[in-house]
């Protein structure tokens, strides 16, 4: 039981860490105001309240994804 909770934390925490990395490429890639803001100032448009409750939804959603398809 406490392998598959700590496997469960670490997936979800995997998903939140590319929901986050996602962002802060888009700083510097889609929009460019982290090239003129610099990267202290991506981070701190990044690491909001509402995006910490997105990330941690989406990696909910994806970790019963992925243990729905592992039981198959």
């Amino acid at each position: 039981m406490k392998g598959s909770i700590w496997r469960g934390i670490v997936e979800v925490g995997f998903i939140i860490f590319l929901f986050y990395s996602n962002l802060l490429m888009g700083e510097f890639t889609r929009s460019a105001m982290g090239q003129k803001m610099g990267l202290l100032w991506a981070f701190r448009d990044i690491f909001t309240l509402h995006n910490f409750i997105i990330a941690v939804i989406a990696g909910l959603v994806g970790y019963l994804v992925f243990e729905s398809l592992r039981k198959r």
